[in-house]
């Protein structure tokens, strides 16, 4: 299930990034890194169920720091 919500959410993201690229819409930008965010969150938890805790920490901690940049700046 992570799995199939890690490709649903990278092709969104390259999806809207292309779009963005193309047509110079800035506004775009915050959804990109909330979803890029959610991303990196999905992937993390994938290396936790695999056993890679140190990965998993830090995909958590990038995911967070995504998250306090996109809502704090």
């Amino acid at each position: 299930m992570l799995k199939g919500l890690r490709m649903v959410l990278a092709i969104i993201v390259v999806t809207m990034a292309g779009y963005g690229l193309l047509t110079d819409q800035h506004w775009l930008l915050p959804y990109l890194l909330f979803l890029m965010g959610l991303n990196l969150l999905v992937m993390a938890l994938e290396e936790f169920q695999r056993g890679k805790v140190v990965y998993g920490y830090l995909g958590v901690g990038g995911s967070l720091f995504l998250m306090v940049v996109l809502f704090f700046l």
